[in-house]
């Protein structure tokens, strides 16, 4: 093999190795995204889920806070003071 075949293998060869070694590394670091994208969505859930919960013990706290006491309009209140 001539000296400039030598050259252009090589050269091919050490091309297409750092491309497959690129490629690797690309789809692990996708990979590793996609996954920490799982991880938010997961805990955004959770935070959903803990923000409705409070939500319902909150209304259902106002619900029997209303069967104790009368509750009325402040608007009403200031109408009938004037």
């Amino acid at each position: 093999m001539s000296a400039a075949a030598k050259t252009t293998l090589a050269t091919t060869l050490l091309g297409t190795v750092g491309i497959v070694i690129f490629v690797h590394y690309q789809q692990k670091a996708d990979k590793a995204a996609m996954h920490q994208g799982v991880i938010r969505d997961m805990e955004q859930q959770r935070i959903k889920r803990e923000r409705q919960a409070d939500f319902e013990m909150q209304r259902q706290l106002e619900e029997e806070y209303k069967k104790v006491q009368t509750v009325s309009d402040s608007s009403e209140v200031q109408m009938k003071a004037k």
